[in-house]
């Protein structure tokens, strides 16, 4: 998964975008730098911190024009769905293991072509954060490396991906998997399982499963919606054993399953939407139940130093110390004072203790 520069002029030749010149003339008037009111900011670093700012600025979500306009209507409808319940912004964390279509799905979200994808290129491991406006409305998009390699779940990869989520808030999990996949082994259950102990649990509660590849012909005479159900099962069963989700709770609030289909052999509508086999309209489904996840009523997932980072070592069990104290006083210390005591008044005393007492027979 390699990444786009979105200012890279080079991979947007025809782009209009890409020709503003943010390069200072050779000479600027001293005035208009006093005008600014901003002592000791001098002309040239004045253009250097503007230069800054302007690459940090949100992009307008542009892509979505090119999409029909039956979906554009469809995507405008659910954003101003989210409006109306005062959400507006969403960030969107896509994860799973490498070349199951993660960085295609976030082209086809944002309707351009923000990461590189290669049958040929090898996955960079640094995670990308695209950020798109509509409307009043703000879409972040994490794209993550996958998260296998030789075999194993990559503790490297997954890493950098906790350092650079600290302090963003994930409103929806993206668990990519592919839905030509015949198979579910105890690899797949290990990713999950590292993505919940990463994030926690409560992330699934905000999680979604996307099968890419969904333009297929099932095998063994299987109808497309048997081996959708079978293949969605599958993935499933494993994300719950994974994350270890009681069952009960699993099924009180499932995990959504939505199909993807990234290339251009997609079929599409009348309207020119591209439709999955059984007939789904496939983005605005997807985006459909990304609102539908926002607004279920659990919370987002702040992903904080305490959360990646897991409970102080020096803070576990302290809850217990008051509790082993008392235990320890009423039956270890309570029971020897008690015995010692016992012992001392059962002691025979000696008569001269008992002379000088009073209590002994004075005829001695």
């Amino acid at each position: 998964m390699a990444f786009l520069d979105e200012t890279d002029k080079a991979a947007f030749p025809s782009d209009p975008r890409t020709s503003l010149s943010l390069n200072p003339p050779s000479t600027i008037p001293a005035s208009w730098f006093a005008a600014l009111k901003l002592p000791g900011v001098s002309g040239p670093s004045f253009l250097s911190f503007s230069s800054s700012m302007a690459s940090q600025m949100i992009r307008e979500w542009a892509g979505i024009n090119q999409f029909p306009t039956a979906t554009q209507d469809k995507l405008l409808g659910l954003l101003g769905r989210l409006k109306q319940e005062n959400v507006t912004t969403m960030t969107i964390l896509v994860m799973g293991k490498g070349g199951v279509g993660k960085s295609s799905t976030v082209n086809s979200i944002l309707g351009e072509r923000v990461a590189a994808v290669s049958a040929f290129q090898t996955e960079a491991l640094r995670p990308m954060m695209c950020s798109r406006t509509r409307a009043g409305f703000t879409l972040n998009i994490i794209d993550t490396p996958g998260l296998i390699e030789g075999g194993y779940v990559n503790e490297h990869a997954l890493e950098i991906i906790k350092r650079f989520l600290l302090n963003k808030t994930i409103d929806v999990l993206l668990y990519v998997d592919r839905l030509d996949s015949y198979r579910v082994d105890n690899l797949d259950r290990q990713v999950v399982k590292a993505i919940t102990e990463a994030f926690g649990i409560d992330l699934w509660r905000r999680g979604l499963v996307v099968l890419t590849h969904a333009q297929l012909s099932p095998p063994d005479g299987l109808s497309y919606d048997e081996f959708l159900s079978r293949r969605s099962e599958a993935v499933l069963r494993i994300v719950r054993l994974g994350a270890r989700i009681r069952k009960q709770d699993f099924q009180k609030q499932p995990i959504p399953v939505v199909l993807v289909e990234n290339s251009g052999r997609c079929d599409t509508n009348e309207l020119g939407e591209k439709v999955l086999p059984n007939g789904t309209v496939w983005l605005p489904n997807l985006v459909e139940k990304i609102t539908d996840v926002i607004l279920n009523g659990t919370k987002p997932i702040l992903v904080d130093k305490k959360l990646i980072e897991g409970p102080n070592p020096n803070e576990r069990g302290k809850i217990w110390i008051p509790i082993i104290l008392a235990l320890q006083y009423f039956f270890v210390i309570r029971p020897i004072r008690q015995g010692i005591s016992d012992d001392i008044n059962q002691e025979a005393r000696p008569l001269w203790e008992l002379r000088d007492m009073g209590l002994a027979d004075r005829r001695y």
